[in-house]
């Protein structure tokens, strides 16, 4: 298995990755708006270790992130509806599969040898469209920018959406509730039908779009070219849509995180395509 990953790593600093001998584990920690909430950062850190010591182990996926969260949530001290969330990612290559897992918007895209891709996502959250998501997005659409009233909407929404978080009518997420495990978008290939599978935390993946890039061109990557995509991501954020109006979103950085996965070991290519 070959692995290849970038990071890049904004003010919120919520993204963790984890890479060992048979898998790559993503997370994507929510950033805290309403400063009554917990930030993310410790829940992340302990979650994602939690994670790999389990993730060699014969257990299924699901099982293995049940017994994480409760782990951490146990660590922490921490009970369902006060406590920290985050998006969760992993790939796993067992006995000649892939395995892979999705809880949250973190998408994973699967090349297939025959040339097709497959995009798994999970956008239960983004389907409940609550009102104040629609408001942000709006006044973000119109110009507003990133204004007092753009912040406490944004403490809104997320005191809106831990009355929806981890219940059947809502979403899942992980959080301090190991049964969310249950909930997560699980399946299983032939590693012999995968030719790569790229994870990526939103603040990259929503980057793609704007950039012109495709999936099977950021599979392409190398390192470095990675690297410089990420950073090609920032610089169009910071200097083409500062305000969030081309692409509302709720802060103008987001944390970037990729990993591109080949079953079996492949040379990296860099694709020459720059932005400018």
């Amino acid at each position: 298995m070959n692995v290849v990953t970038a990071q890049l790593q904004e003010s919120s600093a919520e993204d963790r990755i984890s890479i060992t001998t048979s898998g790559v584990v993503i997370l994507d920690g929510a950033t805290a708006h309403d400063p009554m909430m917990p930030t993310s950062g410790r829940y992340v850190d302990l979650l994602c270790d939690q994670l790999r010591q389990r993730l060699n182990s014969p257990d299924g996926l699901q099982a293995i992130l049940s017994s994480a969260i409760e782990s951490t949530a146990d660590a922490l001290q921490i009970r369902p509806g006060t406590a920290p969330s985050s998006t969760v990612a992993i790939v796993r290559l067992r006995h000649d599969a892939i395995e892979t897992l999705l809880l949250g918007d973190s998408p994973i895209v699967i090349g297939w040898t025959d040339g097709s891709q497959s995009i798994l996502t999970d956008n239960r959250l983004a389907a409940l469209d609550l009102p104040e998501s629609r408001e942000y997005r709006a006044r973000l659409a119109a110009g507003s920018g990133y204004d007092r009233r753009h912040h406490d909407l944004l403490t809104a929404l997320q005191s809106r959406q831990r009355q929806w978080r981890n219940r059947e009518d809502g979403y899942w997420i992980a959080e301090a509730d190991p049964t969310a495990a249950e909930h997560a978008i699980v399946r299983r290939d032939p590693a012999s039908s995968v030719s790569w599978v790229v994870m990526a935390t939103d603040g990259a993946a929503n980057m793609l779009a704007p950039l012109g890039f495709s999936w099977e061109q950021l599979a392409r990557l190398d390192t470095s070219a990675l690297n410089d995509f990420l950073s090609d991501c920032h610089e169009w954020e910071a200097h083409h849509d500062p305000d969030g109006q081309l692409q509302p979103r709720s802060k103008r950085h987001d944390d970037k995180t990729v990993a591109i996965i080949r079953p079996s070991p492949a040379r990296s290519r860099q694709t020459p395509q720059r932005f400018a």
